[in-house]
């Protein structure tokens, strides 16, 4: 039996004041309906980091996987880049 293909994701860590929990921020382009500009728009997920190792401002990949909780519908893959 052949899973189906999980949604990845790269962002930025901008909280990981949970235990075991990050939140990553996913920036993307979106062009405007009636103007036609790109505007930058920013989406939030809270992602699954169990070995608690993630910084605020590390690069990370985050993988879609059952719900962990409430609002943890992602995990963290792996760190891309650390904080500088």
């Amino acid at each position: 039996m052949e899973r189906n293909l999980r949604k990845e994701r790269i962002g930025v860590v901008v909280s990981n004041k949970m235990e075991k929990s990050i939140v990553v921020a996913v920036k993307y382009k979106e062009k405007h309906r009636k103007y036609g500009k790109f505007v930058n728009k920013t989406q939030k997920f809270t992602a699954h980091d169990d070995k608690n190792d993630c910084n605020i401002g590390d690069i990370v990949k985050i993988m879609e996987t059952r719900p962990l909780s409430k609002n943890k519908r992602w995990r963290l893959v792996n760190i891309i880049e650390r904080a500088k």
